[in-house]
């Protein structure tokens, strides 16, 4: 039955899109598929996220919903099997195994990075507590944190670049930029902060100018992992 669909390439996949009067095409696994009729595709932009007149068969990867969907709208077409544009940089034997394991190409920084997140936020809470109540076992578990912290943050630093290699082409972006520089602010601002409580292991527990200089860099530290984080999600969601 494939043999008599019409073939499209991706460059003629894309003029359907839903403008200009043109049905709303998508493709999954080398099939295409008309989804003019479904409400959810009405405007040519699935949920915020997912545009029309692509191949998405990694996108669906990850949706909540399986792909028993598509048997709800009719297969116009074939996709020819041809390399992705945005793919050109990506070695052949990379692609073949992105295609059998589709998590590697999206998820291991998003997946990596909500560790620091996680860490850098609950660092000076504790601190915090340490204070607001004098248990000194609060203080003792913040430094813990922000050793693990160290450990987590260089993890997602590395995954951001493979993400950004194979995702984006390594294409430089004010948003890249700040990702890049706001990741360096990051780290350095860990480390300075761990090689003062280091140095100065009683630095929580006496009233002074230091202790109150070194909580207000950990509260900086949320601040800046806030900021990294939009701006990663404007990435992943640009809608």
């Amino acid at each position: 039955m494939e043999r008599d669909l019409k073939e499209f390439s991706r460059d003629e996949l894309t003029k359907f899109n839903g403008k200009d009067g043109q049905p709303i095409y998508i493709a999954y696994d080398g099939k295409v598929y008309d989804v003019s009729g479904s409400k959810m595709w009405k405007s040519g932009v699935h949920m915020l996220r997912h545009t029309s007149g692509l191949d998405l068969t990694e996108d669906i990867e990850a949706a909540p919903h399986d792909t028993e969907v598509f048997a709800r709208y009719p297969q116009v077409g074939i996709l020819k099997p041809e390399k992705d544009p945005m793919d050109e940089h990506v070695p052949d034997f990379l692609l073949a195994v992105l295609e059998k394991i589709p998590m590697l190409r999206r998820h291991p920084h998003p997946m990596t990075v909500h560790f620091p997140i996680a860490f850098t936020i609950l660092f000076p809470i504790l601190n915090l507590l340490f204070l607001a109540t004098g248990n000194e076992r609060f203080e003792s578990s913040a430094f813990h944190v922000l050793i693990a912290d160290l450990v987590a943050t260089p993890v997602g630093m590395l995954t951001g670049p493979y993400n950004w290699w194979l995702n984006y082409a390594s294409k430089w972006t004010k948003t890249i930029a700040i990702k890049v520089f706001g990741s360096l602010i990051l780290i350095s601002l860990l480390l300075v902060v761990f090689v003062w409580k280091i140095s100065s292991p009683e630095i929580m527990l006496q009233p002074s100018e230091a202790r109150i200089v070194y909580l207000m860099l950990s509260l900086t530290l949320p601040v800046v992992v806030t900021v990294l984080g939009w701006f990663g999600a404007k990435m992943t969601f640009p809608h």
